[in-house]
């Protein structure tokens, strides 16, 4: 007779786990070596990245003076992630994700250095930055798919994914909490061009990076004789048929269309609201870097991903209140912390749900239900940058940050309610998975 144990039991993986101590185990996704490969130049490389996400809105509100321009010129960098993830997720089932993650940091840094060009080198206009925007919003609709579900691939054990993710989440927050400081600091002195140009230059780390790896091929399904679009419903009722997966998606793109947009509408805060300049906005940004950072790094020193399903209702309703704090606050210090403690709870609920997300899914469909992942995560958000920027300009920014507060706060109650119901198929997700032991049952 086999008797299982009881239902808190974890696995050997997770016990080889618990055999590190300390820093060992917040880091312990670097003994892979095509994981260090990618963490290393990717912390180079998304620096440049926040440093122009940064540049770019100081400099629309700078050229143009308006709030509804702002949430315009979101809207076009982001909607191609709501029309195009969904091929695109397809696409990286089907193809070598290694290949694709390579081709996408190209385009990247193509369209980086041509926008520093156009700034350095002639009279930059509203439209030259609307169709980069969009040209770069079509590069990361297959840029994120691929990556997230590229991080398998780096990280051999699959009970160190969920450190992975978190160490990832830890990196770009790190970025964010660096390239702010540098973009306020440059757009101060310098201007907005070299901060286009940094960023290119920055994926020349990354794409050497990648190339340096040594990947071993995945074998990939033959499958011709299935249609496009029947690989697309396949993964559409996949991703919506199981209900853990459905209401972490829905959750994570309310929190992307009511949320989020908060940064778009930073510059305007800084400036209007805090009477500040672009060293306030730099700070600010900077804040909620910091304050990701550290909710990943709690995230990075769990030894286990059991339990994450319960932190995301918290860190949505706690991210909300945070939004509802700053849409109060006048006081620079005191935005200055609260965007940091937003910023914790944004990555314990963004990082959370990616988590699981990576963790339960099969990996035949894995490029498809990440790309569902995407359009909750940037397709939701060109529409709630067009309602923040239209709303502001009617009401205040403070209103604007105060509504998509509460509506954050309404989806985690929604969440927590409906939890009870599908708790128990994220359980056996992780028992399928082997990520903890069957409980009650006996084999005889």
């Amino acid at each position: 007779m086999k008797i299982f144990t009881s239902s808190g039991s974890e696995d050997d993986s997770t016990n080889k786990a618990k055999e590190l101590k300390g820093i060992k185990v917040v880091f312990r996704s670097l003994r892979y070596r095509n994981f260090r490969l990618f963490f290393g130049g990717q912390s180079i490389s998304l620096i440049g990245t926040w440093i122009q996400q940064t540049a770019m809105p100081w400099l629309i509100y700078d050229i143009t003076h308006s709030i509804f321009l702002l949430g315009v010129i979101a809207f076009t960098g982001q909607i191609p992630a709501l029309l195009l993830s969904s091929v695109a997720g397809v696409i990286t089932d089907r193809k070598n994700r290694y290949h694709l993650l390579i081709a996408t940091q190209v385009l990247a840094m193509v369209q980086a250095l041509l926008l520093a060009a156009i700034l350095l080198f002639g009279h930059v206009q509203v439209w030259h930055i609307v169709l980069l925007s969009i040209f770069l919003g079509c590069i990361n609709s297959f840029d994120v798919p691929a990556r997230q579900s590229f991080m398998i691939e780096m990280v051999e054990d699959k009970s160190d994914l969920s450190n992975a993710i978190a160490l990832n989440s830890t990196m770009f927050n790190g970025a964010r909490l660096i390239g702010p400081s540098i973009a306020g600091v440059l757009i101060a002195t310098v201007g907005e061009g070299p901060c286009f140009l940094i960023n290119g230059l920055s994926y020349i780390v990354v794409i050497t990076s990648l190339l340096s790896m040594k990947i071993i091929p995945r074998k990939i399904e033959k499958r011709a004789e299935v249609s496009f679009a029947k690989e697309f419903k396949e993964g559409f009722s996949y991703t919506f048929g199981f209900t853990p997966i459905k209401f972490i998606i829905l959750l994570l793109a309310l929190v992307s269309l009511a949320g989020l947009p908060f940064t778009v509408l930073m510059p305007v805060y800084a400036k209007e609201i805090l009477h500040g300049d672009s060293h306030t906005f730099g700070f600010l940004m900077s804040a909620v870097g910091f304050g990701a950072m550290m909710g990943a790094i709690y995230l990075a020193s769990r030894r286990s991903v059991p339990g994450l399903e319960h932190l995301i209702p918290v860190a949505v309703a706690l991210f909300g209140v945070g939004l509802i704090a700053v849409s109060i606050s006048r006081i620079f210090i005191v935005s200055l912390l609260l965007m940091m403690i937003t910023g914790i709870w944004m990555m314990m609920e963004l990082a959370s749900s990616n988590t699981i997300l990576q963790t339960i899914v099969d990996d035949n469909k894995r490029g498809r239900v990440m790309s569902f992942h995407t359009m909750a995560f940037m397709g939701t958000a060109p529409f709630g940058s067009l309602i923040a920027g239209s709303l502001a300009s009617l009401t205040s920014v403070p209103v604007t940050l105060a509504i998509g507060g509460a509506s954050c706060i309404v989806g985690a109650l929604i969440f927590a309610y409906n939890l009870p119901h599908f708790d128990s198929k994220i359980r056996e997700a992780y028992e399928k998975i082997g990520i903890i032991k069957k409980s009650g049952i006996r084999e005889r």
